[in-house]
């Protein structure tokens, strides 16, 4: 495979290619099963319940399932532009860079180590071994200890690293295990994506036929709404947009396969096509498992229940059901884990190729063609994470920061369209510009809206800080090392 500068400067509007050893082994299949395992993970299970609390009427539901959605795929789209331009691995910190230079594109890929990604795997790991309780008992270490702490130092207690360690443990295991599956190789991980998405669709179109056919449900559900659904145009709107929160968090994760654009078969063609495939895949398994739900409990019932798959697989199976849902569960989660660990670490790879990460971090190991050393160091700090037990109030955080980055990508499209004009665009965006700046416009109002509820939250006294702007105080962490690297960079 010939080698070319990947950090030489563009010229005349062409991209440079790429001088790394990983090998483009992926193709259309595993792209779609890196993509579908990637979004697909326990969200589904039990969001659906929150969500119909807020909205009370099963027409709304699915409104805002298909909505979001939607808008997720404008996003896919968008970024589809970008990705068949742009085929180096690192994905959207690659984006960053050519759209608007090495600073922001630093702060995306900071932003990715330190808590985004890293924080999503322990958080992803963690629910596969809560889960994991349900067929096997892990031990805890010294509980009369962790009693103690939190019964006197509750905040602490939180984020405790004793507090369930045999979950904590277990979850490190699998992190572990993810890493090594996918330090042997890209095509490895890649088969194991695959084997388990399938497995992943497979499960879930049998507990949604199973609903259809075995349930005692009623198409009546799908018109009635619960007696407490508000009636108030406004509150309605407000509540939409509240359940469309919720909606996004289970469609997050479709950019992962920008991330290993190197290794991807034709990645100007692949990806585009798989996110397009991809995504219709989840919006359509999505629909259909709500149909499931709402055919099985009526959506005042969906509103009390603290596990909706479970009820649902309960009423359908008997009291197999909860053992059913809880391997449904594991089964996704392991897939997500997997999915997130191998596209992930490719992000810090590019960084240090560009130098402007850890030197050692751009290394390829020489016999498997991987991003060994990222990965590696991508275990090591997901499973501090989890030790410290601060991951998901972590990228709670960093959601705000999140659809900051989402909305910059996709204005890169209007950015590249006139930076680079002449560069080869195998796939342009459907619908452009319209279907861009919808999702730019949608990113940015969810942006203040996000920032507006943490405000009034810490003002009313229900959360201690303002998780929007903490999440910009976690970025801007990044900082000092980001003129470190530079200096060093400039100094080579």
């Amino acid at each position: 495979m010939a080698k070319h500068d990947q950090s030489s400067p563009t010229s005349a509007g062409k991209l440079p290619t790429s001088d790394h050893a990983l090998i483009p082994t992926l193709g259309l299949f595993t792209t779609v099963s890196i993509i579908v395992g990637s979004v697909i993970g326990s969200g589904i299970f039990m969001k659906p319940a929150l969500m119909a609390s807020q909205l009370g009427s099963p027409q709304l539901l699915l409104m805002v399932w298909v909505g979001a959605g939607v808008l997720t795929l404008f996003g896919a789209l968008t970024n589809a532009e970008i990705a068949g331009m742009i085929t180096a691995t690192g994905g959207q910190y690659i984006f960053f860079q050519k759209i608007y230079g090495n600073f922001m594109a630093y702060l995306y890929g900071w932003a990715i180590f330190a808590v985004i990604q890293t924080g999503s795997i322990a958080s992803i790991a963690y629910i596969f071994s809560t889960y994991m309780e349900y067929f096997v008992r892990l031990p805890r270490f010294a509980p009369e200890i962790e009693q103690s702490v939190m019964l006197h130092l509750p905040f602490i207690g939180n984020i405790f690293p004793l507090q369930n360690m045999g979950v904590k443990v277990l979850t490190m295991l699998l992190i572990c295990s993810m890493t090594f599956v996918n330090y042997l190789g890209v095509r490895f991980g890649g088969l194991i994506a695959g084997v388990l998405t399938t497995m992943k669709i497979v499960a879930m179109a049998l507990l949604i036929l199973a609903s259809f056919i075995f349930g005692n449900g009623s198409a009546a559900n799908f018109i009635t709404a619960a007696p407490m659904a508000s009636a108030n145009s406004t509150n309605v709107i407000f509540l939409v947009v509240m359940a469309t929160a919720g909606a996004f968090w289970t469609y997050d994760g479709w950019n992962n396969i920008t991330y290993i654009a190197g290794e991807v078969k034709e990645p100007s063609r692949t990806i585009p096509r798989g996110l397009f495939i991809g995504m219709l895949i989840v919006i359509g398994i999505y629909v259909l498992i709500n149909l499931a739900y709402l055919y099985i409990l009526p959506v005042a019932t969906m509103a009390q229940s603290k596990l909706v798959a479970a009820d649902v697989a309960t009423a359908v199976f008997g009291n197999s059901g909860g053992a059913i849902i809880a391997a449904c569960v594991i089964l996704s989660t392991f897939g997500t884990t997997n999915g997130t660990i191998l596209a992930s670490a490719r992000v810090y790879f590019a960084m240090a190729k560009e130098k402007m990460f850890f030197a050692p971090i751009g290394n390829v190991h020489p016999r498997f063609h991987t991003p060994a050393n990222a990965l590696f160091l991508q275990a090591f700090w997901s499973c501090v994470l989890v030790l410290s037990g601060t991951f998901d109030m972590l990228t709670d955080m960093l959601i705000f920061v999140t659809w900051i980055f989402y909305a910059l990508g996709a204005y890169g499209v209007f950015v590249l369209r006139k930076k680079m004009p002449d560069t080869p665009r195998p796939y342009k965006v459907w619908g452009y510009p319209f279907v861009p700046a919808i999702f730019v416009i949608f990113a940015g109002v969810y942006v203040v809206i996000t920032l507006y509820n943490d405000v009034s939250a810490y003002m009313n006294g229900t959360s201690p800080i303002i998780n929007s702007v903490f999440g910009l105080f976690l970025v801007a962490t990044g900082l000092p090392f980001y003129y470190y690297f530079q200096r060093r960079k400039a100094e080579a």
